[in-house]
């Protein structure tokens, strides 16, 4: 299992609590109901952030 930042962990745990509530929106507009697309956008946001993620491995 890969193993993230700090920062990135606190980031996917608020995504996932927007998720939870209904408030997490994909970038089309969407609900975001998958906890699979909740986690990857949190890692994206915390990437953009500057939290050490490792590469998506092909």
């Amino acid at each position: 299992m890969a193993r993230y930042s700090k920062k990135a962990g606190e980031k996917v745990e608020e995504v996932m609590h927007e998720m939870k509530e209904g408030k997490l929106k994909s970038g089309s507009g969407k609900k975001v109901t998958s906890k699979k697309q909740a986690i990857a956008i949190g890692l994206s946001e915390a990437k953009k952030e500057g939290a050490k993620v490792p590469k998506k491995k092909s």
